[in-house]
């Protein structure tokens, strides 16, 4: 029997096959990341609902409790809440590298489209975007009605949260407005706080709170501010005005549409009405972030500047990273220091009541997503087919999503 050849300890060294491990896991989490942004439609409540089946369910890359917990701290923050959520998970997963690409990863199909979207505005057909996701609308609520189910399912466990769970959905269904679901979940949170006693004592080490990306935050919303007043440069001011409405937005890009049309449209005049509705259109019937329409409303504001192309594509691209940026140094700033933060028996109590409440979010929005939509058999059957087949678990999301893109196109 021969020795063993120094290349033959290095490649069975621990250190380097748990690297190996490590790396082929990210890739395939990113690939899984990849495939969310190309068929998680219907806005933050259907992306959780893939996230939870993709990533939960079928991955384990983190359990439906742990899922839940982000959601509800993203929530909590200013920003765009699903990109923030599988940006966390991305960090959990392999620190800030792997963050950073996530989120690359997550926005960048949306990102790409409403950009093309924004150099060809005036040729684009509305009836065919409405007709092409006709069909991917109630699939979308068969998603979020799947979800509530299975969250449900996984983390209530008492009347307690039976109750907050109704009655945050009743809240959140009747009362339409963004500022209710930061002060539910806080409200949720301390209902169940006052059993802390009955949680396990853990060893507490002192916090470390690291403040560099929330320092980087304000100093980026100053600067920007301060910069774009002295130079007058177009893409400095928009960058300044994404960034801005990204730093100041809670609930999402359902809250954000408005906050742009009263500045982008009614204000600085940079686009028109139909124009701007005709990419909130757009945006709607795509996968992945909303907060893609940012990139749209640059490269339009772009076009007067007499830059051309460069420069409509130059304001795309500081119209997604203004928007993006602000709630990416948020999360990173938070994250660092909440799995500290969790081993308060506080705190940890409190999670049952943010947990149900974050359920019953998800159960409001499925009433909510199909509200809009014609109350016709189809479209009930869809969102009924829909659900038994998440159910069943045979079929994946995309071929589901890609039938109904497909039929919209046929039928």
């Amino acid at each position: 029997m021969t020795a063993p050849t120094p290349d033959d300890k290095k490649l069975a060294s621990p250190p380097e096959c748990r690297r190996q491990v490590k790396r082929g896991r990210n890739l395939i989490f990113l690939k899984d990341v990849a495939s969310l942004g190309l068929t998680a439609f219907g806005g933050p409540q259907a992306h959780v609902a893939m996230m939870l089946r993709l990533l939960v369910d079928k991955r384990r890359y983190l359990t439906a409790p742990e899922l839940l917990e982000l959601m509800a701290l993203c929530q909590i923050l200013p920003g765009p809440s699903s990109t923030q959520t599988i940006t966390a998970i991305g960090f959990r997963l392999g620190g800030p590298n792997l963050a950073y690409l996530t989120l690359l990863v997550w926005m960048l199909p949306a990102v790409c489209i409403m950009t093309v979207a924004g150099l060809s505005v005036s040729y684009l057909d509305k009836a065919l975007v409405m007709r092409l996701v006709q069909y991917v609308q109630p699939v979308a609520v068969g998603f979020v009605a799947y979800s509530a189910y299975t969250i449900a399912r996984k983390v209530i466990h008492t009347k307690t949260a039976v109750g907050l769970l109704v009655l945050s959905a009743l809240l959140v269904y009747a009362v339409q407005v963004p500022w209710l679901m930061p002060i539910l979940l806080l409200a949720g949170g301390l209902v169940t706080t006052f059993r802390y006693r009955k949680m396990p004592r853990q060893e507490k080490q002192p916090m470390q709170i690291e403040w560099a990306n929330f320092v980087l935050w304000l100093g980026v919303l100053i600067g920007a501010a301060v910069l774009g007043q002295y130079t007058q440069l177009l893409p400095v001011r928009l960058f300044e005005n994404f960034y801005r409405n990204g730093s100041l937005v809670f609930g999402g890009g359902q809250v954000l549409a408005p906050l742009l049309y009263t500045e982008f449209v009614e204000f600085k005049g940079y686009l028109t009405s139909e124009e701007f509705l005709s990419g909130l259109g757009l945006v709607q019937a795509l996968p992945g972030p909303n907060f893609s329409f940012a990139a749209y409303i640059g490269a339009l504001a772009m076009r007067g500047e007499g830059s051309g192309l460069s420069g409509q594509l130059l304001g795309a691209l500081v119209g997604a990273a203004g928007i993006f940026m602000p709630g990416t140094l948020l999360i990173f700033f938070l994250i660092r220091f909440w799995d500290q933060l969790k081993r308060f028996r506080v705190v940890k109590a409190s999670l049952e009541g943010i947990n149900a409440v974050s359920a019953g979010f998800v159960w409001a929005a499925t009433f909510l997503l199909y509200h809009p939509l014609p109350d016709t058999t189809v479209n009930l059957a869809l969102i009924g087919a829909t659900f038994l087949l998440l159910l069943w678990d045979r079929v994946p999301a995309y071929i589901i999503v890609g039938v109904a893109l497909a039929a919209g196109l046929v039928i």
